[in-house]
């Protein structure tokens, strides 16, 4: 089931747009090859700009493919400072978000994820949003709970995070509320 995602969107302060090709320097530079930005995600550090094109050549393909929705987070002044996406398997969401740690802290995460949480839970067909996060990534789920998330469930030695050296680690799952 492909969703009718926006490829555009905006928040106060943001300008929240599909991911393209020619984002890749910007992307690998500004968080993807970050050690610190990327210990909490799934992937792994990109360690080149290859690393980087691969990815955004999957996103255009699973966008395409009504699997994955990727955008890039702007600033007013056009400047990239993360990412957030949308992961469907058949009406069920996951979503995250990975911001450069230049911009830790000034609620922009937040600020996208209320945003996405308005998109997602007005689609039609959707079964479930909902995302889970490292239990150590206490500054993530704290973003998650402002964002209209709760915690459902804590998952012990639940996921093998590549960036952390592949070891199960406890993690907590959070849901959105939706409407029935």
């Amino acid at each position: 089931m492909k969703l009718p995602m926006p490829e555009f969107f905006s928040t106060a302060r943001l300008g929240v747009q599909r991911l393209r090709h020619e984002d890749a320097e910007e992307i690998f530079y500004t968080y993807a090859s970050k050690p610190e930005a990327t210990k909490y995600v799934s992937w792994p550090t990109h360690q080149t700009l290859a690393d980087t094109r691969k990815y955004l050549a999957y996103t255009r393909a699973g966008w395409e493919a009504g699997v994955d929705y990727s955008y890039g987070l702007r600033l007013a002044n056009r400047r990239l400072i993360g990412s957030c996406g949308v992961v469907n398997d058949h009406g069920q969401l996951q979503f995250g978000y990975i911001l450069s740690p230049s911009q830790w802290g000034n609620g922009y995460a937040t600020e996208v994820c209320r945003a996405l949480m308005g998109i997602l839970s007005s689609l039609p067909g959707i079964q479930s949003v909902g995302t889970f996060v490292d239990a150590d990534n206490v500054a993530s789920a704290r973003v998650l709970v402002k964002s209209g998330l709760q915690q459902v469930e804590v998952r012990k030695k639940w996921f093998r995070f590549v960036n952390q050296g592949n070891q199960e680690k406890d993690c907590l799952v959070f849901r959105l509320p939706l409407a029935k």
